[in-house]
């Protein structure tokens, strides 16, 4: 382990025990900041040919059992700063977990973030694919956002300044995400909480959450349910090495205990064949492949 500026560099570090699969080879190199002014240092150090890669919960993302080439950035438990601004505006950093946020909106009697109870990864992470649950989507409460270059500048943007769609975010691909604004609207907080309150039941009810996955793997096509069609594919349970589909709901993948990031790619090709054979719909995955297959 070397130190370098205050956070941590880690050289050749294996990157399962950062992903909520638990699965993915090793990082030629991690660093995990200390702050954002401490990151925004450290990228100005990096050459300008070397890919970075960002990484918070490690849910939503397969990384292959070859590992990644270049700089993993962790921001899990970094970039963590949230709070109220002057105008009610609620600052959030990328590295706070979308659950966190919901739950501090809902305490201060803002409405409008119940639906960030159910996305399993960090800020960051859901501005870039613009991460919706239960009816909701990042995007549509955002008012602004910092946004990091390679040269350690930082640039605030809005949301016209990218197009944005379902899980989809377009613009700007050699800058990363900071930080953003969110607007929310007064109202009843009993409701707020109660709503989050209902929606984490609901996922502990309809989602294996005591299992390792990524949360959704496919993109639901427009008027259907991936789970739906997966399901009636008579796919649930079906399995390649440790990679299986869940019983629960079949629009996750679950590592039943020695899965391979292999396993769990195969096992995506073979459910997105069958459903095409059956249904002829092309399910789109929602979950991010990175790195290099062994």
């Amino acid at each position: 382990m070397m130190q370098m500026s205050k956070g941590r560099l880690l050289k050749h570090e294996p990157l399962a025990k950062y992903t909520s699969w638990r699965v993915g080879g090793p990082a030629d190199q991690l660093y995990i900041p200390q702050d954002r002014q401490d990151l925004v240092d450290f990228i100005k150090t990096l050459p300008d040919s070397e890919p970075v890669f960002w990484m918070g919960l490690g849910s939503n993302l397969l990384v292959r059992d070859g590992g990644i080439r270049g700089t993993v950035i962790n921001t899990k438990s970094r970039l963590k700063e949230m709070g109220l601004t002057h105008d009610g505006s609620v600052y959030v950093e990328a590295g706070v977990p979308c659950a966190h946020v919901a739950r501090f909106c809902g305490e201060r009697g803002l409405i409008g973030a119940e639906f960030l109870a159910g996305i399993p990864g960090t800020m960051g992470g859901a501005l870039k694919m613009n991460a919706g649950a239960f009816d909701g989507e990042t995007w549509a409460i955002v008012s602004s956002v910092d946004m990091l270059d390679r040269s350690g500048k930082v640039t605030q943007r809005k949301p016209l300044d990218f197009k944005i769609s379902y899980r989809s975010v377009m613009g700007f691909e050699n800058e990363w995400f900071l930080s953003c604004l969110l607007t929310l609207q007064q109202g009843d907080t009993t409701d707020s909480q109660q709503k989050i309150k209902g929606l984490l039941e609901k996922r502990g009810a309809t989602q294996p959450t005591n299992q390792p996955s990524c949360g959704s793997v496919f993109k639901n096509p427009q008027g259907d349910y991936a789970a739906r069609l997966i399901e009636q594919t008579g796919l649930k349970g079906y399995a390649i090495g440790g990679a299986c589909v869940s019983e629960k709901h079949a629009n996750f993948i679950v590592n039943t205990g020695n899965a391979t990031a292999t396993d769990i790619e195969a096992l995506i090709h073979y459910v997105q064949d069958k459903v095409e054979q059956q249904h002829g719909v092309v399910l789109q995955t929602e979950v991010c492949m990175v790195g290099v297959a062994i």
